[in-house]
């Protein structure tokens, strides 16, 4: 990058390359598509046998190409108009910079220097003050013998700081724009595809690092175009505001950030985020390590359901259709699943899990189930019913030695440091959806489990509390971080409480209690307080994090649930009733429950004593 090549880069033409790069990525969507959706079933309905099965091999084997050419020529795109963008400002600086020389009639040479006449007489021995050069950016000034003028004052031939403040200009925008072009440049050299037609493994793996590549160089291209420090209704309004070829743009070039982005439609988060779930689990499956692993076994299982609900969707009217709202690997992982349309339907729930719950297959598996069922449950009484798993923050783990899980190990667990530092988020989350539902006054309900309570309850205490939150569903919680259900910002008849009997996280002891109960608590934790029968206080109320949400003393209202297996003795493992809230064949009073208050419908809800 010099003063020649800056003066005469056009940044329309690489804009111009970027649309080209997209309109191949939406060519290879579309015949993806095609052979997803057409060609693929036609051949499966019409034909049977080795030969058919070879068939439906080989266009599998395009439909992946396609994709690839889909993802790296969306990613590509991106990186031109970035460049094209950025390249702009230093470009127009330089030659406005040469404009204002050229009045001045100064010369400016190739290297960026500016050459300026002399002027004037010394009035101390007669001679004409010499002109010079000035060269950016150091200070000095350069001239027949004479050095930088160092003395405070104004420098005797008027020519001078004229001719500096040019060249300096001159030298700071080559300098920023060599800067974009070798951040550009380094990022593009990599966005080559290997010799052949063979997407496998390997090639995702490169996809992944590619959406990195570019997320890294065009950052600030990012930052000035896609308004990430927004709210989530001003989100919704620049996106309504895009035509379809800039929607199309920063889907294809950006999806990382367009998928995470709460205020974005539900249905174009879906669709975008579909395509980060094959970018990342390409991108772990070349890292190494426990945690690459983990996340990458649970992504490939969200998936797999995608897949499956997909189909499910040509033939069972019943099944509610899959969103994915959220994914990443940052932390313990994220992702965010609904089930049913958020943005068109009336009654609409977020769920958040807690104790031990990271990206894994048992989150896969067992937390988009409990989503699954409760919006089931809920379209029985209104078809319009959504339910969400929302993992967007770092629950606490729980470790779990001698099956037993000890205080010292499970700090995390004590503290409500990892709810405050998720609650934010969630509140994000749940304005997004407030913005983006189609109904005037939507039925939106927060719901908590285990430690998710926490989080719910922290979220409460954020300014302005939880947006758009009618209702307010705390499951097998230790407590919310306040006393009373008034505290929770929605009136406490809109606070709904189950709590199993045998679950020893809804008996979690107050920290006063558990200093006294040593044998108990710090000896096993909260199953140790369980089984040693140091539980809550009947007549104290106190819970760890809090009044105990089922008590009398905190005032919400408590719907009937099983006492559930008891901890060991039952052989069902440590904590089996703080799973099953959710479970209709497990619990169905209390996932009956749970489905009618999420369908606005708590007439049909059966209600227990507090305790």
């Amino acid at each position: 990058m010099d003063l020649k090549t800056l003066q005469t880069i056009k940044p329309s033409e690489y804009a111009e390359a970027a649309d080209g790069y997209r309109t191949i990525s939406d060519a290879a969507d579309a015949a993806r598509e095609r052979v997803d959706k057409e060609i693929t079933k036609a051949l499966r309905d019409a034909n049977e046998g080795e030969a058919a099965d070879a068939a439906q091999k080989k266009l599998r084997q395009l439909s992946e190409n396609f994709h690839y050419v889909q993802l790296e020529c969306g990613l590509i795109s991106g990186a031109l108009n970035g460049f094209s963008t950025e390249i702009t400002t230093p470009r127009r600086q330089v030659l406005q910079a040469l404009e204002d020389a050229k009045a001045l009639s100064y010369t400016v040479h190739t290297d960026g220097s500016v050459a300026f006449p002399a002027d004037g007489k010394n009035e101390l021995t007669g001679q004409e003050i010499p002109g010079g050069t000035a060269i950016g950016n150091d200070g000095m000034y350069h001239g027949r013998g004479l050095g930088p003028d160092t003395s405070g004052f104004i420098h005797p031939n008027p020519h001078q700081a004229k001719a500096q403040d040019i060249a300096n200009r001159i030298a700071r925008a080559l300098r920023d724009a060599a800067e974009i072009d070798s951040r550009y440049s380094s990022a593009l050299k990599k966005l080559k595809a290997a010799p052949g037609l063979t997407v496998d493994a390997r090639t995702w793996v490169d996809v992944g690092r590619d959406s990195d590549t570019v997320g890294t160089a065009a950052l600030d291209y990012i930052r000035d175009h896609i308004p990430l420090d927004k709210s989530p209704a001003e989100r919704k309004e620049w996106w309504d505001g895009l035509s379809d070829e800039e929607r199309d743009e920063y889907k294809r070039a950006f999806p990382e950030f367009i998928g995470n982005l709460d205020g974005i439609p539900s249905a174009v988060r879906d669709e975008v985020n579909r395509e980060n779930l094959d970018i990342l689990i390409g991108r772990l499956s070349g890292e190494d390590g426990e945690k690459a692993k983990t996340q990458l076994d649970a992504l490939k299982s969200i998936r797999q359901q995608l897949q499956e609900n997909a189909a499910a969707q040509l033939t069972n009217v019943g099944e509610p259709p899959m969103y994915l709202l959220g994914v990443g690997h940052e932390g313990r992982g994220r992702a965010v699943v609904s089930y049913g349309n958020p943005d068109t339907s009336r009654n609409v729930s977020a769920y958040v899990p807690g104790l031990g719950t990271a990206l894994d297959t048992d989150f896969a598996r067992n937390d988009l189930r409990r989503a699954h069922d409760t919006a089931v449950g809920a379209r029985k009484y209104d078809p319009s019913s959504a339910s969400i798993v929302w993992l967007g923050y770092d629950a606490p783990q729980l470790s779990m030695p001698g099956d037993l899980p000890t205080l010292a190990s499970d700090t995390d667990v004590m503290s409500a440091d990892d709810a405050k530092k998720g609650a934010p988020a969630y509140n994000s989350f749940m304005a997004g959806l407030a913005a983006t539902n189609d109904h005037k006054d939507p039925h939106l309900v927060a719901i908590g489990h285990s430690y998710g309570s926490r989080l719910v309850g922290a979220a409460t205490q954020e300014p302005g509390g939880i947006p758009g939150a009618d209702d307010i569903i705390l499951l097998g919680s230790p407590g919310t971080g306040v006393d009373k259900a008034e505290d929770l910002g929605v009136g406490k008849n809109h606070v709904f409480v189950g709590a199993a009997e045998n679950d020893p996280v809804s008996h979690l002891p107050s920290k006063k209690e558990a200093v006294a109960g040593t044998v108990g608590f710090f000896g096993g934790g909260p199953l140790g307080a369980y089984v040693f029968g140091d539980v809550a206080d009947q007549g104290d109320d106190d819970l760890w994090f809090g009044k105990d949400p089922a008590s009398e003393a905190f005032g919400a209202r408590r719907f009937e649930v099983a006492d559930g297996p008891r901890p060991m003795i039952d052989g069902q493992g440590p904590t089996p009733a703080h799973s099953n809230y959710f479970n209709p064949g497990k619990d169905p009073e209390s996932a009956g429950n749970i489905a009618a208050l999420v369908a606005n419908r708590p007439g049909y809800v059966k209600w227990d004593e507090h305790r």
